[in-house]
């Protein structure tokens, strides 16, 4: 089945388990249903969804908080530049997070026999577990942000451990990558526990009563630097190959196989010694949680990686424990027949995340341009492939290109049959592409990834030079373009600038390689984030794209389109300055807009003249509630009133006003971007709510006055009450401007790739393209190309950066953007606002651009800069001919 044409476009959207990808008629007439769907995941998408929507009813306080801190709490990160975005977690990395709580806290699954209940295709037995403590597979496509999710279930495993009595989960984890270069992808997002300070996953200290950065207290202890300091507290990131043992040789890096140091070797059927005993850190241990990234390689209980974890589970019964939790992230849990693992208990396939502009398109020769390449009888490899490689290096070019505008650099991959091949393959694009001489990355394996036969040693040196080229290839300090290979690395080798892959080697059962693993490594977004289309060229023989082909059946469209000489590139949409194009005088075009100092500030030192006896808020009734009623603290949703969680306090519980009071401080200070006067404003709410909150006098440490405090009509008088008198206080004109000595030129505006929507190509702009974020800004910019009155105009786009400083209707500082500039003349420039349906902050901006052109007019004399509002009824209703009937006609916000 094709996706659902209800599916939406972004990645954040909540998914109804009722339009999620199924597998047509005819793929199960291809293949049987536990090659194509998880058998749980059906069932527990809709449960899980259910108790979603109960507001996550029967699970733990603290997961209840952790969730909807996570996915319920807006989350304004900084940026370098100082400014700050909007960060989400994907709903694919929600749910994974939501069903492992789910299936742990609400219904309590211990074993294989609790998860047989949500078996939708009545063929899973209880045999085809291998294993008898608690085991979560997750699967998610390649680039869907698997590390992320790691990232939450090990946070809530610790605060689950921490904060909840009867908690049978740990604070300790083994984290486990199958290879070096995997290892070296996590050592990146978890040294110096980066992940969990970067992104949102640790609460703010008061965050529904507790302390959850403070309480935060984890070692990170790395390969072979293990030393327990502690019983718990600790994260173990590790090489497989550091937890079981072997009877195989350790890789030398004198060895002539260059492989097994490169990617590390992979997991076999025995084990015996190695330098660390995970056995001797289990015996001073109690508790442990297992994460297994690309955890496809536990995919048969004779491995020495599943019998490494069922031996710490056994060492750990001795003690009469237990393994508390493994979960297992991949975007391929299948065994060598192809079936997916039956732990699989979340499930975002590849077609979905291609739909969402989570990864890229696969793009594949049409039939016309595949019938143009011809395998050539010949005993030298590259003469024979010649027309694939030749096609495959012009589409990069082609890409290279585009890409190189946006600041990125393009990168080909080639596969080939053997190393002696590899080289070949090397010496051929070195040789035939003058771009490519000196850029060309060979890595040797064999057929099936592992060990290889190298022509000569390498000291350790080069090898882990050899390693860091691999991984920085994306870089411009790194002079490769393009790596050649006896196969696309199966995992862990996440680079993002692979936008060609070149495959001239056949494929079969004995090579363990799945296609998604051959695509997986050229699909992760360039420009992650945002929301274009980004694309991957797939070349190759006829056998090479037969197997490339068969992921079709789980979904997968492939789009096939020309290729070669003459065609366009397949990339994003991209908008830049009309530099090629000879028809246009780009120096007539430019528009100069001027840089004013801002008017608007914010004086932090005004906190201390807060008064809160003279807000004349409206008093909220105290009420009195029962005994158990004052246990019951209701956590609502200040905008919409939602009942999020209730929590019921222990009856022998001591309450502490100061943690609620902490909380109310830190949600002003964010909402209001405060990055400094805690203890101020801490005193401020607390004369607040003890004397001008509610309509009678309280005590503020009762229980009684915090059941007050979570009712909604509180919560959003404290926190709205006093985000206005901090906005009243602090936000301020200083009453003028100054022109500062820099400008906006709009020819220096850096190319950029925005969201897929309508555009037309321009002939009276700078720019290649005028996007319309709605059909009246096209029909706008369609009016403004055939006005004879104007030399040029331009959409403003954030990239060219013109934005203009205004007190919101909250009272808050904000940036306005105007929508369009239009140099009318030499020595006439307007702004233009067009809108559909106006907003509270509408007269805000018009009353601010108008003084942001007196600024500008009084500042210098060499331009003189005016204002339009354009409003979309009136536009349509008058439609004027010349851009002189506008201006005179729309006359709004002109005299007010």
């Amino acid at each position: 089945m094709t996706i659902h044409p209800d599916f939406p476009q972004s990645p954040h959207s909540i998914l109804n388990p009722d339009i999620r990808w199924f597998p047509a008629d005819e793929a199960f007439s291809e293949s049987s249903y536990d090659k194509l769907l998880p058998p749980l995941v059906h069932v527990l998408r809709k449960k899980v969804k259910a108790w979603r929507d109960s507001s996550y009813d029967g699970a733990s306080n603290t997961s209840k908080s952790l969730l909807n801190w996570w996915f319920k709490t807006e989350h304004l990160l900084p940026k370098a530049d100082g400014t700050t975005f909007l960060f989400q977690y994907y709903f694919a990395q929600c749910e994974a997070v939501e069903t492992v709580i789910y299936l742990y806290d609400v219904v309590q699954v211990k074993d294989k026999y609790d998860l047989l209940r949500y078996d939708s295709s009545e063929a899973v037995s209880a045999s085809m577990f291998d294993e008898e403590w608690r085991r979560f597979v997750i699967k998610m496509a390649t680039g869907s942000g698997k590390t992320k999710v790691l990232s939450l279930i090990l946070a809530w495993c610790y605060f689950h451990k921490l904060y909840e009595l009867d908690s049978e989960l740990a604070r300790n984890f083994l984290i486990i990558a199958p290879n070096i270069i995997v290892l070296d992808r996590l050592r990146t997002d978890f040294d110096g526990l980066r992940i969990f300070f970067e992104d949102p996953v640790l609460p703010d200290n008061g965050h529904e009563g507790q302390n959850w950065q403070d309480d935060f207290q984890l070692t990170l202890h790395i390969q072979d630097d293990v030393n327990i300091t502690r019983k718990t507290g600790n994260i173990f990131l590790t090489n497989i190959h550091r937890v079981y043992a072997s009877n195989d040789v350790e890789p030398s890096f004198e060895d002539e196989d260059l492989t097994d140091y490169f990617l590390g070797k992979r997991p076999t059927g025995e084990t015996t010694d190695s330098k660390v005993d995970l056995g001797d850190i289990v015996r001073e241990i109690d508790e442990l949680v297992v994460l297994n990234d690309e955890a496809h390689h536990i995919h048969d209980k004779s491995l020495a990686w599943f019998k490494s974890i069922e031996d710490i589970h056994n060492r750990l019964k001795q003690k009469d424990h237990f393994l508390s939790l493994q979960i297992d992230v991949t975007a391929t849990p299948k065994h060598k027949n192809s079936a997916i693992f039956v732990q699989t208990v979340s499930d975002y396939p590849l077609v979905e995340a291609i739909t969402q502009n989570v990864v890229k398109h696969p793009v594949l020769p049409d039939s016309a341009s595949r019938a143009k390449l011809i395998k050539r009888q010949s005993a030298i490899f590259t003469e024979k492939y010649a027309d694939y490689l030749n096609l495959g290096v012009e589409e990069w070019r082609k890409a290279y290109g585009e890409h190189e505008k946006l600041g990125k650099k393009a990168i080909m991959f080639a596969m080939t049959d053997d190393t002696k091949n590899c080289d070949e393959v090397a010496e051929y694009l070195e040789d035939n592409f003058p771009e490519l001489k000196n850029s060309v990355l060979v890595i040797h394996t064999k057929n099936n990834g592992e060990i290889s036969e190298a022509s000569s040693k390498k000291a350790k040196e080069d090898l882990e030079i050899l390693r860091k080229q691999a991984n920085k290839i994306d870089g411009w300090d790194s002079p490769y373009k393009a790596i050649v290979s006896v196969m696309m690395l199966k995992e862990g080798w996440d680079v993002r600038n692979v936008t060609t892959i070149v495959g001239m080697r056949p494929y079969s059962a004995k090579s363990n390689i799945l296609p998604e693993q051959t695509l997986g490594r050229g699909i992760r977004c360039m420009y992650p984030g945002s929301g274009s289309e980004e694309y991957v060229s797939v070349v190759g023989t006829d056998a090479f794209m037969d197997f490339v082909e068969s992921i079709q059946k789980e979904g997968v469209e492939l789009e096939r389109r020309a290729m070669g000489e003459g065609t366009k590139p397949k990339t994003p949409l991209i908008v830049e300055v009309d530099n090629e194009n000879t028809k246009k005088d780009l120096d007539k075009l430019d528009i100069r807009l001027p840089v004013l100092t801002p008017r608007i500030f914010r004086n932090y030192t005004n906190l201390e003249d807060l008064n809160p006896s003279a807000f004349w808020n409206k008093k909220i009734e105290y009420k009195q509630f029962s005994e158990e009623e004052k246990r019951e603290i209701v956590f609502k949703d200040i905008t919409t009133g939602e009942v999020k969680h209730t929590t019921i306090l222990d009856s022998g519980a001591v309450t502490d006003y100061r943690n609620v009071i902490g909380y109310f401080t830190q949600t002003i200070m964010k909402d209001l971007n405060l990055f400094s006067g805690y203890d101020i404003l801490y005193g401020k709410v607390k004369e607040f709510i003890q004397n001008f909150l509610f309509d009678k006098e309280i005590e503020i440490d009762d229980l009684n006055t915090l059941r007050n405090l979570s009712e909604l009509e509180a919560t959003r008088a404290v926190i709205e009450t006093f985000n206005i008198k901090i906005n009243e206080l602090t936000v301020q004109d200083k009453g003028y401007a100054e022109l500062k000595k820099d400008c906006i030129e709009l020819r220096k505006t850096r190319p950029f790739t925005p969201k897929e929507q309508g555009y037309i190509i321009p002939k009276k702009s700078v720019f290649n393209k005028i996007i319309g974020d709605s059909q009246l800004e096209l029909d706008f910019a369609h009016f403004l190309e055939g006005c004879d009155d104007i030399i040029s105009y331009a959409k403003n786009y954030m990239a060219v950066n013109f934005r203009i400083d205004y007190a919101n209707a909250d009272g808050d500082i904000s940036n306005y953007l105007p929508d369009f500039i239009v140099k009318k003349s030499e020595n006439e420039i307007y702004i233009i606002e067009t809108k559909g349906q106006e907003d509270l902050d509408v007269p805000l901006k018009m009353k601010r651009l108008k003084l942001w052109c007196k600024d500008v007019n009084e500042s210098q004399n060499e331009i003189i800069f005016d204002y339009v509002f354009v409003d979309e009824e009136n536009f349509y209703k008058y439609a004027p001919s010349s851009f002189e009937q506008l201006v005179n006609t729309f006359k709004k916000y002109k005299d007010e």
